[in-house]
């Protein structure tokens, strides 16, 4: 990583806030000195999907960004040589290439601001119903294609709102079109980790299913370059928030397999993540190749990593997000009661409930958001006892059910089938909630290291 008395800047765009890791290097090896993380408070409205549609706004995006940035210190800053990035994968944004954004000065330095840019169309997208997804052209890929994978949403706008499209010329992930503002890339340059994440794009020639599209009448000149995760995709053409002019910026990352580099060190090693959403992971071995169709009922997908290797992975919607959910519920009745109690104060809580309580019979299955190989099978609770109903209870089994989930998709048996040893906790949600570590440690019988909630900018420096 960047010389020896420089910095390397990691930044990571994720469903629910922006983080940034300032790393410099020593003669133990890279050290974290500095973090910054910012709530984007983003959600929005779409105009166009209604209640199916997850869309958020790309200048809230930025702001984060931007007062992420300000908060480090300015000199750390100016010996940044390199800058990595990842974010959320599968979803897409929409710009016009040459009016992508504007520059401007703040605070602490020139900045860029969101210009002729489209809402950002996430992951946790449903607008595409399963027999929206049957009646499109099968993709070659070793990915089974999904609801808020980037290509199923640009077939969405080609059949239900062609005028939309007509506006933009470029299109990525959030995390792609920030690597474009700053290097002022006029065709946008993505990995093939986020490639991958779009469906239509075979990872063994790494290549977009051009045939295919063109033949569907899908506008392929939208879709970007792409190239390998951990090259370079320019420079920064500002000295921007400070950071020298020519600074180096990577290739856009994945975040879940940023997340992993930070933390993977053994091939004995299993990553269990659990931010908006959650993963249980393990390193393929050398030279493994995917299946070139994909089994449509499996749990189990295999994620482009670093330097050609692959990750199994079990990828759940449900994680974090679910207890989001839960702590909304519970604020909205209490506010029917009559009563006003800040969301976060709840969080802390039920938490602190939970704690207290031991677990109980009360079972939770906690896919509210369905599961890409069963999107049709929601939440449901079972085994309600009168006496297991308080707040601590149900808290109690809501953790317990999301891990129990993640260990039904990635078994234990299979777990030690394939050599592991440990396990490695990373993510938002498993820092900040000692109820949901306690749960991972009964699950699974295996040691437990927990890392930091900045996994993902971190191993986005990494990288470099």
């Amino acid at each position: 990583a960047g010389p020896q008395q420089g910095c390397v800047l990691g930044i990571d765009l994720g469903t629910t806030s922006v983080k940034s890791a300032l790393v410099t290097g020593t003669e133990q090896g890279l050290v974290l000195a500095h973090s910054c993380s910012r709530e984007t408070r983003a959600h929005t409205e779409s105009l166009e999907a209604g209640p199916q549609g997850m869309e958020q706004n790309v200048q809230r995006i930025i702001r984060a960004l931007n007062e992420c940035l300000a908060a480090l210190p300015q000199q750390q800053l100016q010996r940044v040589s390199h800058i990595g990035i990842s974010g959320q994968m599968h979803g897409v944004v929409f710009w016009k290439s040459d009016k992508g954004c504007t520059w401007a000065e703040s605070g602490t330095g020139p900045a860029f601001e969101p210009q002729q840019v489209s809402h950002l169309v996430t992951w946790q997208d449903g607008r595409c119903s399963p027999t929206f997804l049957s009646s499109l052209p099968l993709p070659q890929s070793h990915v089974s294609l999904a609801t808020g994978f980037g290509c199923a949403t640009v077939y969405w706008y080609l059949k239900k709102s062609p005028e939309f499209l007509k506006a933009y010329d470029a299109a990525g992930t959030i995390q792609d079109y920030v690597v474009a503002m700053l290097c002022d890339l006029k065709k946008p340059l993505m990995s093939v980790q986020n490639a991958a994440s779009w469906g239509y794009f075979n990872s063994r020639s790494k290549s977009w299913n051009t045939d295919i599209l063109k033949k569907s009448g899908f506008p392929v000149d939208l879709l970007p370059e792409v190239g390998d995760p951990g090259s370079i995709a320019g420079r920064t053409i500002c000295a921007w928030h400070g950071i020298p002019k020519g600074a180096k910026v990577g290739i856009a990352l994945g975040d879940f397999q940023c997340s992993v580099y930070s933390c993977l060190t053994e091939r004995t090693d299993a990553v269990l993540n659990i931010s908006t959403s959650a993963q249980l992971t393990i390193s393929m071995p050398l030279g493994f190749q995917p299946p070139e169709t994909p089994d449509p009922s499996s749990a189990i997908t295999y994620f482009p990593y670093f330097n050609d290797d692959y990750l199994a992975v079990a990828a759940s919607l449900n994680g974090g997000n679910v207890l989001a959910v839960f702590v909304g519920m519970v604020a909205r009745w209490t506010e029917e009661l009559g009563l006003q109690v800040e969301e976060s104060a709840i969080y802390t809580r039920i938490i602190q409930a939970a704690s207290a309580q031991t677990p109980s019979k009360l079972s939770v299955h906690p896919t509210i958001f369905g599961e890409r190989h069963v999107p049709e099978q929601l939440a449901s609770v079972t085994n309600i006892g009168a006496s297991e109903l308080s707040l601590g209870h149900v808290t109690r089994a809501l953790c317990r059910g999301i891990v129990q989930n993640l260990c039904s998709m990635f078994p234990v048996q299979l777990l030690e089938e394939m050599g592991v040893r440990r396990i490695l906790g990373s993510g938002t949600a498993l820092a900040r909630n000692e109820v949901l570590r306690q749960e991972v440690e009964k699950v699974f019988p295996f040691p437990v290291v927990y890392g930091k909630d900045v996994d993902a900018a971190m191993g986005a420096a990494m990288v470099l």
